[in-house]
């Protein structure tokens, strides 16, 4: 017994020791696979959320916005590229199709812009003022949010043209082989609508967030695809049929179909720096996009019904003047990817900047967007003034088009600086959560530019002069009206005592 009791001494006090080493070694190894096992995926990309966060709240303010710009800007030209590309097919078909593409373009545009400026701007403003405030989660949540509100924009864009487009083409001057035409582009492009709402403000999640590069890469791929794509659906290659203007837009979808593809499911995996999950649907999140994206919507809406509706008084000087101010407008929308990519940047440091508290850097930061988006704008546009035969002719050789794309450039062309300025202080205050003076000076743009223009066309038959004057005069009033919140303490400051609170 006593030599059994002390085996069991023996065994009892060398038992914690061997366990001890048994579990310290069980635990140096099970830190080697958590090491292992563990994301490192995910601590890089929450080291790199850390540095980005970082730069936009104390790096070198200009270096960070186009360190942030740049990757959008270049990308959004070459699908600007595209664009002009693809109206250089369609030229190929003739005048009524040039012309039914132009019917056309502006309520694309309006599509464009509403998902990437209008709602995409109350979904980067949310996800950039959620991560400057540290709330992640819900950053995360928003990404769900903004995927909800996609699709059923594009559902109503779908059913909306898919029942319009033949009255509004035709009231806007389509006729016979344009309507056609412009049927035939319409119903194509508008028919993946969901598809491209969803691309597009994930996008502008993922600007809001930082990320810049993934977004930017996605459309340059689209770029890349789509031009060699375009021609081969619109005129026909191997065993692909001739489609004509439907070509065009056939193109478009399908790029954004694999774009989709490709942005769900990174962002299911949580490299972005924003995960998609299933999460339950808040109203306050909900809220957050839409305090900034409808009326930065009705913006949009305002921009493309003011073209609409000069399209509409263009069409009383016949197709050509149709096709040529169509060629001519197509620069402003140049101008807009640009200062889009230089404004979105504004908006992403400012609603980080403002969720963090620091309220005079955002500001410093928009002023600074501002001049140096201004300064671009105007140097192109005194530039294509000088020569605007230089732009039209990239689309046809036909002076009856040519003359009265000139007229406009030569008029409109040299206030693209207040386009510019308006344009950046409208982001600005989007990123500072508020949206009320750049509504008020779209409002503006949209009863002059509009209004006088059907005005002194229908009533006082002026002609394609006076059209572009009353156009280049409403981008001169509208820089002003949308610069208040520059200097509105509301806009700032009672922004601050929100997020305090």
């Amino acid at each position: 017994m006593a030599a059994r009791s002390a085996r069991q001494r023996g065994l009892l006090s060398t038992a914690p020791r061997h366990r001890s080493r048994a579990m310290t070694d069980m635990t140096n190894e099970t830190m080697v696979d958590l090491v292992e096992i563990t994301p490192i995926r995910e601590i890089r990309v929450q080291d790199r959320k850390t540095r980005a966060r970082a730069a936009i709240l104390n790096g070198p303010i200009t270096t960070t916005l186009m360190r942030l710009a740049l990757p959008t800007i270049a990308v959004l030209l070459a699908q600007t590229a595209v664009s002009v590309a693809e109206t250089y097919y369609v030229g190929y078909l003739g005048t009524n199709a040039l012309a039914g593409v132009s019917l056309v373009f502006p309520v694309y545009m309006l599509m464009v812009t509403m998902s990437n400026g209008g709602l995409g701007s109350g979904v980067a403003s949310a996800v950039a003022r959620a991560i400057g405030a540290g709330r992640q989660r819900d950053a995360d949540a928003l990404v769900l949010h903004a995927i909800v509100l996609a699709a059923i924009m594009g559902a109503i864009f779908t059913f909306g043209l898919i029942w319009a487009a033949p009255a509004l083409y035709g009231t806007l001057g389509g006729k016979q082989a344009s309507l056609h035409a412009a049927l035939g582009y319409s119903n194509t492009i508008f028919g993946g609508a969901i598809i491209v709402w969803i691309v597009n403000l994930i996008a502008c999640a993922l600007r809001g967030s930082g990320n810049v590069k993934v977004p930017a890469l996605v459309t340059l791929t689209g770029a890349l695809i789509m031009i060699p794509a375009s021609p081969a659906l619109i005129f026909g290659f191997g065993p692909i049929p001739r489609l004509g203007v439907a070509g065009a837009g056939a193109a478009f979808i399908i790029y954004y179909a694999g774009a989709l593809v490709f942005l769900l499911r990174y962002m299911a995996s949580g490299r972005s720096g924003l995960k998609l999950g299933m999460s339950r649907l808040e109203w306050r999140l909900f809220a957050d996009i839409l305090k900034v994206g409808i009326p930065t919507a009705l913006n949009t809406i305002q921009t493309n019904l003011t073209v609409i509706l000069v399209t509409s008084a263009v069409g009383r000087f016949g197709i050509d003047a149709i096709a040529g101010y169509g060629i001519a407008s197509r620069l402003d929308y140049v101008m807009i990817p640009i200062l889009f990519g230089l404004s979105s940047a504004v908006l992403t440091m400012v609603g980080i900047a403002m969720g963090a508290g620091h309220v005079e850097r955002a500001r410093r930061i928009a002023w600074i967007g501002t001049y140096v988006g201004a300064g671009f704008a105007e140097i192109v546009g005194v530039g294509v003034a000088l020569a605007p035969s230089l732009w039209a002719g990239l689309f046809t050789d036909e002076l009856s088009v040519i003359d009265p794309a000139s007229t406009y450039l030569q008029i409109v062309a040299p206030t693209y600086g207040f386009m510019a300025a308006g344009f950046v202080f409208a982001f600005s205050a989007q990123g500072a959560g508020h949206a009320l003076w750049p509504f008020l000076a779209y409002t503006a743009r949209t009863l002059l530019a509009a209004g006088a223009s059907l005005v002194a066309v229908n009533v006082f038959h002026a002609g394609m002069p006076t059209l572009s004057l009353i156009v280049a005069l409403s981008y001169i009033i509208f820089a002003p009206i949308s610069g208040i919140a520059m200097i509105s303490h509301r806009v700032w400051h009672g922004a601050t005592r929100k997020i305090s609170t």
